[in-house]
């Protein structure tokens, strides 16, 4: 299994959906998330899934590729620019959309911008959870 989760400019919402993927999906399937364009990782997106121990630092804002088409078998778009602008899927390739919002708009005190960075990563963590449990993907806990 191949999911590939895609956002405008892979910087926040994508990343975070495939560092929870990553953290919680069985061995042997492949997570990866790409963006239509590229922005950079975000910071504050690095910093909140620190806080629960997951390092999305070592991960790329990469941009969509063919390749990576071709070789998903589901992919899932959690913006509403990319679900509009998602390349042409592959016949067979599953889609689902997850309309969430950009915390990168957030506004007002630093702490203030974490805590919508940290609401919108504990909304991207149930959704990973009940996609990967819907799929029997689930890792078995220790």
């Amino acid at each position: 299994m191949n999911i590939l989760f895609l956002c405008t400019g892979n910087s926040c919402r994508s990343q975070m959906a495939e560092g929870w993927a990553k953290a919680l999906a069985d061995e042997g399937v492949m997570i990866q998330s790409a963006g239509i364009e590229t922005h950079g990782k975000n910071p504050r997106a690095i910093v909140v899934m620190g806080e629960v121990g997951i390092d999305i630092a070592v991960q790329e804002s990469t941009r969509v590729n063919d390749e990576m088409l071709q070789a998903a078998d589901l992919v899932v778009t959690v913006c509403g620019h990319a679900d509009e602008h998602c390349p042409m899927l592959p016949p067979g390739t599953n889609k689902q959309h997850w309309p969430l919002d950009d915390p990168a708009k957030a506004s007002g005190s630093d702490e203030e911008i974490l805590q919508v960075f940290r609401a919108s990563r504990d909304d991207i963590q149930q959704r990973v959870e009940q996609l990967l449990q819907a799929l029997s993907l689930r890792r078995s806990p220790r």
